[in-house]
Formats: C-alpha cells, sequence, structure tokens
C-alpha cells in the first residue's frame, strides 16, 4: 500500500471549530520503527494520529490499546502515551498537532443547553483522550490533503485548511460513539514553535538540555522560559526534566533488553547505583523489579 506523504511545519494555518480557534503547529506522516517514548502535552495542545496501516500498541495514562489499520485517536493535555511498533508490521501514522489559541476555556456543563455549533468544541475540551475506529473514511481525506500540499495550485493554503477542519471536526463527531474517552482536563495556550521546541527537547533532549540552552532556542529569558514551562506542564523546568528523563528509563526497561547498567549510561546516570537510587525515589520500586511487573510481553 503506497501512503501520500505530508510534511507542513512552516505554512501558518488556523482553524475554526464553534467559537475556537486551532493553530496547527505541524503535520506529518512517517513509519514507527522505533518506540515513541513516554511523553504528555501541555495545556491546550492536542495530537490527532491516524494510523492507515501497520500494527503497534498505545499506552495512554496506562491503558494499552492495539493499534491497527483505521485505528483513529486524539491524545490531549497531560495525557501521558507511548506508541510501540510491531517489529513485523511497522505502523504508518499522520499526526496533526495542534493547540487551542482562543476561545472560552470552559463551557457549559450540560452539554444539552449548549446550542448544535458548540457541541464540537465541547466534545474536544472535555475529553483529553478518545481513541476508536475510522467511521468516516478519513484516509480519503489525507489523500485529498497530500495532493493540495504537494501541487500547491492557486488557492492551496484554503483548500489545505478547509481539509483540515474537515479531518478534526469528522474526528471529533466520533467522540458521540464513545469507544474510550476520558473527560475533564484543564485548557491553556502557548505560543506555536515554541510549544513544539519546549516539548522536544523535553522529550529528546532531556539528559543535557538546561534552562539556559532551552530559553536560548526560543528566543525568551531563563526567567520567562522556567515561567512558561510552570505554566504549561504544572512543574518547574528542573522537575519537568527530572519527569522526562525518569519517562524514558522506564521506557528503556520494558521495551528493550539492556542490563540495568546499560539503561543507566543511556539516561546520563553517572553510576548503576545512582540510576536505581533515583529510579526507586521516582517510582517507589527498583528499576529490576519495575521490568519484571511492567514488561509488556
Amino acid at each position: 500500500m503506497s501512503l501520500p506523504p505530508i510534511d507542513i511545519n512552516d505554512m501558518d494555518i488556523k482553524l475554526k471549530l464553534d467559537d475556537l480557534v486551532l493553530n496547527v503547529l505541524y503535520v506529518k506522516f512517517g513509519y514507527f520503527h522505533q518506540t515513541m517514548p513516554k511523553h504528555s502535552h501541555s495545556h491546550g495542545s492536542y495530537e490527532l494520529h491516524y494510523i492507515p496501516s501497520g500494527k503497534g500498541l498505545l499506552i495512554a495514562d496506562g491503558q494499552h490499546y492495539s493499534l491497527t489499520p483505521g485505528t483513529l485517536f486524539m491524545t490531549g493535555p497531560e495525557v501521558e502515551h507511548e506508541q510501540i511498533p510491531d517489529q513485523t508490521d511497522p505502523m504508518a501514522e499522520y499526526c496533526i498537532f495542534f493547540e487551542i489559541i482562543s476561545g472560552p476555556l470552559q463551557l457549559k456543563q450540560n452539554t444539552r443547553d449548549l446550542p448544535t455549533k458548540g457541541v464540537l468544541s465541547r466534545w474536544l475540551l472535555d475529553t483529553p483522550f478518545w481513541i476508536g475506529p475510522d467511521q468516516e473514511n478519513m484516509m480519503t481525506l489525507f489523500e485529498m490533503l497530500a495532493r493540495e500540499v504537494s501541487l500547491k495550485h492557486i488557492g492551496f493554503h484554503q483548500m489545505t485548511t478547509n481539509i483540515l477542519e474537515m479531518i478534526v471536526a469528522l474526528t471529533i463527531r466520533h467522540y458521540r460513539q464513545d469507544p474510550t474517552a476520558v473527560r475533564n482536563a484543564p485548557v491553556k495556550t502557548l505560543n506555536d514553535s515554541r510549544l513544539v521546541t519546549i516539548e522536544n527537547s523535553f522529550l529528546y533532549d532531556y539528559q543535557w538540555i538546561t534552562l539556559k540552552q532551552l530559553a536560548d532556542k526560543i528566543g525568551l529569558s531563563t526567567r520567562q522560559t522556567e515561567r512558561t514551562v510552570q505554566k504549561q506542564y504544572g512543574m518547574s523546568f528542573k522537575d519537568k526534566k527530572w519527569q522526562a528523563r525518569m519517562e524514558a528509563t522506564a521506557q528503556l526497561l520494558l521495551t528493550t533488553d539492556l542490563p540495568i547498567r546499560e539503561v543507566a549510561i543511556a539516561a546520563g546516570f553517572s553510576t548503576p547505583e545512582r540510576f536505581s537510587h533515583s529510579f526507586k525515589k521516582y517510582y517507589n520500586q527498583s528499576p529490576s523489579k519495575y521490568r519484571s511487573e511492567n514488561r509488556i510481553t
């Protein structure tokens, strides 16, 4: 099956969803040959995932979900998740990363009191995680999107925006079937390119990134950067970096056969003893016990 690639990361795209404005940070396509480490998004940020082919496993807030062709899921604020590919049939994925940049932070408690035009935005705000089978033939829309981005005919920006609005709206329309949904999450916002940089720094550069280095990367002072991290994640830069580091070591324990010593080295610990002490302090159990009790089989 030949899948059309999509890579949008430098186009300014704003989507309307009822009275919300969604800022698209990127749209990407790729194959998973390695595990995507456990991570979570900051307040107001969402990733829409569509699996057109291949197989894998999603772990979201400790729950396991099979990923098969046609799986559609949304991961929102503070939902810890990781994706593990089936090495015999690595999964492909289309991913849309967006943030809410304007609109009400709270909607009425009773959805029956909402006008029809406000239902989709209410479902998005109230549902930080959803997963289920595609019921709307989403692949057709991703093919249309890939064509517009590739050919760049007159009006392609408007067409790209329209198609992305359809993809987001149709995905949220699935929520009414509610195969799996978790409710109630806070919603805030952050500058678009800075958000991507911060999330990627904690996901991939947790070993060495410093507050000053992150501040330089996003063009803010260290004080502003510290406040930004605190606002978006509800914790200090130091604590967020520590969380990212410990979650990465846990992922290595569960998805590889590396000895404890090599896991410690990979995570940047000077000695296995220091790693074991830190891991036990964070997870309340030793690395070996954590691996034996939580190993994915």
